[in-house]
């Protein structure tokens, strides 16, 4: 029997005791789908698969992967665009999926607060929420199936960060599970407490690296009972910023959305969907925006009427088309919302997750799209995004029939991102801003984050996770993780 296939037996007789005979996946036809991102474009290998359905069984798991030198590999939705929950195959790893730990614990309407688990689904935490007439704000393309560990992990934005933030604004309180397999049990609902150092924010955006995330407490909000959406066609990016402007005086902090999609961007989704446009397209940039309100007299239309009208009489944008209903306003949402699967079917995706100051958004676009285009002359360049908070998605799709390997793919996807990458730092910008960093850009944050960050989340990841058992080759380069344990030592 060879050394794996021992460790895979030891590991999997004990974790079925754990987890009373359940839970257990260790065949290649039962674990192919969680080795693999939703893209398919990272592949790794593990032991198995664990399935828990209690924080206790996640303790003891990790206690168990850490007696026996088994990297741990959180999972949750494997939704994201980096990597981040597939293993690495140069050392011996379990995947723990939390799917199972779905539930909504607690709804406290008064407090506008919800403890929920975080396997539950996003639009299953939304749609629990609905009898209590509140709202978790948080929205993504993938909300039917990403996971609020997930979402936690990545500091997920969404369209609605605009208004509400992003996860980091979003949580209240954690329930983590450390690397040494003590449960923290950070699970408070305040909104006020300065009792020493903030710890959940270590774990918010730590993508698995410093433990694993099993509930969140959450802020609510009042559900909207006014809402509408518009499609407006602007002649620059720089109107799009222009017109941000003005729906935030004009609207008074109704702007529930404000998303950025390129003409090129929006034609493949229509070509996906086999759809007609929702008007001419006949400008290079268009823009969805959602205004929602409370107030009972509130009439949102009447108000994208006004700023609207303005604009084209001042010639700050070309169209705009107003949905009159919530099907019309869904559709075009949907729009926005498929990029990703439209981009998939087209060729090799890469898509990039840059911030700028938003101030600085259009001159980015235009830094990088000449750049690109002077590269890649037979690739399409998309773009989509957050306005408000200057989060860019830079896309770049390549043919797979020129590009017809793993090797051509990746080199050109390595190139490209280079590319978007110097751009955003060169204007004070960030190279991932919602996405994380996963096994994708962990050459290029070495190449752009200064020497003092590195070294600090370094010394983190060591007094968290000194066996360095915690999604292994995520975040941090494989060298700085070891100089630092090295530096312990």
């Amino acid at each position: 029997m060879s050394d794996v296939s021992e460790m895979r037996q030891k590991l999997v007789s004990a974790a079925t005791k754990i987890m009373d005979g359940k839970g257990t996946l260790s065949l290649p036809s039962e674990m192919a789908g969680y080795l693999v991102d939703w893209r398919r474009r990272y592949r790794g290998e593990a032991l198995a698969v664990m399935l828990p359905t209690s924080v206790e069984q996640v303790s003891e798991l990790i206690k168990l992967g850490r007696s026996l030198g088994i990297a741990i590999v959180p999972q949750a939705g494997n939704t994201g665009m980096t990597g981040g929950a597939v293993p690495i195959n140069n050392r011996p790893s379990m995947i723990l999926n939390v799917s199972k730990l779905n539930r909504v614990r607690d709804i406290d309407s008064q407090n506008n607060s919800v403890i929920v688990e975080a396997g539950c689904i996003l639009a299953t935490l939304r749609e629990s929420l609905e009898p209590a007439d509140k709202l978790f704000p948080m929205l993504l393309g993938s909300v039917g199936s990403c996971q609020i560990g997930g979402l936690v992990s990545t500091n997920a934005g969404g369209i609605n960060v605009l208004r509400y933030g992003n996860m980091r604004e979003l949580v209240l309180g954690l329930e983590v599970v450390l690397p040494n397999g003590k449960i923290w049990n950070g699970l408070k609902v305040l909104r006020k407490d300065n009792s020493g150092y903030d710890l959940k924010q270590l774990f918010i955006g730590a993508e698995g690296t410093l433990g694993v995330v099993t509930a969140a407490a959450l802020k609510l909000f009042p559900k909207p009972t006014n809402t509408g959406t518009a499609m407006v066609a602007l002649p620059s990016m720089q109107s799009a910023v222009d017109l941000l402007r003005v729906f935030a005086d004009g609207a008074a902090g109704k702007v529930e959305a404000f998303e950025i999609i390129s003409k090129g961007q929006l034609e493949n989704v229509l070509l996906y969907h086999k759809e007609l446009p929702p008007m001419p397209l006949s400008s290079p940039w268009y823009v969805m925006i959602e205004l929602a309100d409370s107030s009972i007299n509130w009439d949102p239309n009447q108000v994208f009427e006004q700023i609207l009208t303005s604009s084209i009489e001042r010639g700050l944008i070309h169209d705009a088309v107003i949905a009159s209903d919530s099907k019309k306003a869904e559709r075009l949402w949907r729009l926005r919302h498929t990029i990703s699967e439209a981009n998939m079917r087209k060729g090799f995706s890469v898509a990039n997750d840059t911030s700028v100051p938003i101030s600085k958004i259009a001159v980015f676009i235009e830094q990088v799209d000449q750049r690109l285009k002077q590269e890649f002359k037979a690739a399409d360049v998309y773009y989509a995004g957050h306005v408000g908070d200057g989060n860019i998605h830079v896309i770049i799709v390549f043919d797979r029939g020129l590009y017809d390997t793993d090797e051509k793919r990746e080199t050109a996807a390595a190139r490209a991102n280079f590319i978007v990458h110097e751009a955003s730092v060169e204007l004070d910008g960030s190279i991932s801003a919602e996405h994380g960093v996963g096994l994708m850009h962990i050459e290029e944050l070495e190449r752009f984050k200064s020497d003092v960050d590195l070294e600090m989340m370094a010394q983190i990841k060591r007094a968290f996770d000194p066996d360095n058992i915690m999604n292994p080759g995520k975040v941090l380069a494989a060298a700085r993780v070891v100089a630092a344990r090295k530096m312990a030592i």
